[in-house]
């Protein structure tokens, strides 16, 4: 008896061995086996605990009427000055809150020299509309106030960081607070850093280079009817771009020079002189409506920023939408003045003035006065294009807006004409009447307009070609 319990025993153990081997090998099979095969986990990006989206736009549209504000009162902000701000501010906007939109990607190794720009840690919580206040009160500082403004802008700067401070820390701890702001900073930094490189930075001190030697030559533009001898910014076309394919864009070609009266020169010139003597009042309106003057106004690019924020707060947008939306629209403006301006010094193409009083009528005066640079192509054209095309891809072919950027002033001083606010059933329809304001206004041919409207649109699809979504 005792010996079969013995037995018994040994037998027992020997099956709790076997049962053991079994188990252990098994448990190292499925370890094997699971590092082996990626979890689902593993597969997934982690989220961020809080989305952009969760958030209105009011700071980013705050930051862009204040941009609008600074450029209109500042010092030096000319028209490819303002282009260059705005194009930066709407990369910082949206470089400061993508860690909160778990669909768009980053535009860090996208846009022409740009890299390393941080990341938020997508386990840690963000507060993104403090993180953008934070970054836009950095960038404003940097490119919309000169250093001649700065004790003027800087306490309001101060100021409405901290009002913004206030209306989004609401329920936000101390921790999370203090990271936001100082990721949004962190984030600017890197942006201007970035921006000192491109060719323009503290363009306003050379916004009428003596350096330039005007070119001589039949058909040359000369300085205009208000006697500026230099021309504004000749240098700009040798900008960086911020989009790469851009810059292989074909440069388009003006009419050849002529007098002949059947030329498609002449032709055009005197197309100009003759709407000029028979303007509507809705014509003069229009003319006035889009002059866009430094110093009254934040000029072309302010104003067609302007139009997107409009267009933002027609659909109550989100925070996620209104950073994509001034990041596309600042882009897509500052690339189509370096551009246009490329163009502009290329060619050093007469404007209406010179042609009209030397081949048809030497006392003839348009409607409105030309500015200090060549004629072809449009700005205007070429901005509203490229403006028209990336808006047009954020809200759709038919959006119908009013746009009211300069209601309440007073009526133009030069010539007596009221600003009313324009009202549209399209962007194309706003991109059409922009550019055929300087047609009313006598400053700007149709191939002008015509080709600067084309290269716009094509400067804006390369905008919309960025891989913002994922």
């Amino acid at each position: 008896m005792k010996q079969n319990r013995q037995n018994l025993f040994s037998h027992s153990g020997r099956g709790k061995e076997s049962i053991i081997y079994h188990y252990f090998f098994l448990a190292v099979m499925i370890l094997w086996v699971t590092a082996c095969k990626p979890s689902e986990d593993a597969t997934k990006e982690v989220q961020p605990k809080v989305l952009a989206s969760s958030f209105d736009m009011g700071v980013a549209s705050y930051w862009v009427k204040t941009q609008l504000y600074l450029c209109k009162k500042g010092t030096g902000f000319t028209p490819p000055v303002t282009s260059r701000a705005f194009g930066y501010a709407g990369v910082t906007l949206y470089e400061s809150v993508v860690g909160g939109m778990p669909s768009n990607n980053s535009l860090s190794g996208q846009l022409s020299g740009l890299s390393n720009v941080p990341k938020a840690d997508a386990a840690k919580e963000y507060n993104w509309a403090l993180a953008a206040n934070a970054a836009e009160a950095f960038i404003v500082k940097k490119l919309f106030v000169n250093p001649v403004d700065s004790t003027k802008y800087y306490p309001k700067i101060d100021s409405l960081e901290q009002a913004l401070n206030v209306l989004y820390k609401v329920n936000v701890t101390t921790e999370v607070l203090e990271r936001s702001k100082a990721y949004g900073k962190a984030v600017a930094a890197a942006i201007y850093n970035w921006s000192k490189t491109d060719g323009g930075d503290e363009g306003y001190k050379r916004n009428f280079p003596t350096s330039y030697k005007v070119p001589v030559f039949v058909g040359a533009w000369q300085p205009t009817e208000n006697n500026i001898q230099n021309p504004m910014q000749p240098f700009w076309g040798a900008n960086r771009l911020f989009v790469e394919a851009n810059g292989k864009l074909a440069m388009p070609k003006p009419i050849d020079y002529s007098t002949k009266s059947n030329s498609p020169y002449f032709i055009q010139y005197n197309e100009v002189y003759q709407k000029n003597k028979i303007l509507t009042q809705e014509e003069k309106e229009i003319s006035v409506w889009w002059s866009d003057n430094p110093g009254d106004t934040s000029t072309p690019p302010g104003h067609s920023v302007s139009i997107a924020n409009i267009a933002l707060q027609k659909v109550n947008a989100k925070l996620d939408k209104a950073a994509e939306g001034f990041a596309k629209t600042g882009i897509a403006v500052a690339d189509a003045f370096i551009l246009c301006w490329k163009c502009k010094f290329t060619y050093n193409n007469e404007r209406p003035y010179t042609y009209v009083r030397y081949a048809i009528d030497p006392s003839w005066k348009p409607f409105w006065p030309a500015p200090p640079f060549p004629g072809f192509p449009s700005g205007h054209a070429t901005q509203a294009g490229a403006v028209c095309e990336v808006l047009t891809n954020l809200f759709g072919d038919n959006f119908a807006f009013t746009d009211d950027s300069y209601e309440g002033r007073a009526n133009d001083p030069l010539t007596g004409t009221a600003f009313k606010s324009r009202s549209f059933a399209s962007f194309k329809d706003f991109a059409v009447e922009c550019a055929n304001s300087r047609f009313y206004g006598g400053i700007h041919t149709h191939q002008d307009n015509d080709e600067g409207m084309k290269n716009g649109v094509l400067v804006g699809k390369n905008v919309n070609a960025l891989k913002f979504k994922k």
